[in-house]
């Protein structure tokens, strides 16, 4: 004798709730906005940047610059809230973006300070304003970890790379500002503006 339970059970809802994600996702055509935060993140590429133009204000010595990057790789962990149409996004969890053939505009604020005889550049801030030409991305325990749920949505995000971008950029804005300005403290607290600008007051 078989005995029917009095409500649905866990499991069928849950796959009725991924077939009408699936179905959703794989029609495609809507929006995708994401806000997501990241922590103990490692980045890689910045090793192979071209810088194609670097200029210094004359008065204030800001630095305006344009690098290009092939390819940026950025892994950490990930704590997201968003939407794909009327689908809630939801995850924690960790993850990895890889994107290609970025262009960024760098301005970075700078403060002149003199000591122990040597002019040295302060920079105090860095702003970023980037494009890139392509992205993939991965993130892991979407949906609470159900896997083909999140197969399926990984693979609409990538699909979709672009809005996707546009959606993430205030967050990789602050990665990459945030990197720029680690690496250009590191270099130019301990080298003299001196030997990059030779007409500095004495």
């Amino acid at each position: 004798m078989w005995f029917w339970p009095r409500r649905p059970s866990y499991y069928s809802r849950r796959m009725l709730m991924l077939s009408w994600i699936n179905n959703i996702l794989q029609g495609g055509g809507g929006p995708v906005t994401v806000n997501a935060s990241l922590s103990n993140v490692t980045v890689k590429g910045f090793g192979n940047t071209k810088i194609l133009h670097n200029s210094v204000d004359p008065k204030t010595y800001d630095f305006y610059t344009k690098l290009n990057l092939p390819r940026l790789r950025i892994d950490g962990h990930y704590d997201l809230l968003g939407r794909i149409l009327v689908i809630p996004l939801r995850g924690k969890g960790t993850c990895w973006f890889d994107a290609k053939n970025l262009e960024i505009n760098v301005k970075s604020d700078v403060i002149m300070e003199k000591h122990d005889g040597f002019h040295f550049f302060n920079v105090t801030k860095v702003h970023v304003k980037f494009s890139i030409g392509g992205l993939k991305l991965h993130m892991g325990n979407l949906f609470d970890g159900i896997k083909a749920l999140e197969e399926s949505t990984n693979a609409y995000l990538n699909a979709n790379w672009r809005p996707v971008a546009e959606s993430l950029n205030p967050i990789l804005t602050r990665t990459i500002e945030d990197i720029m300005l680690d690496i250009l403290r590191k270099v130019f607290d301990n080298i003299p503006a001196d030997f990059f600008l030779g007409d500095l007051d004495p």
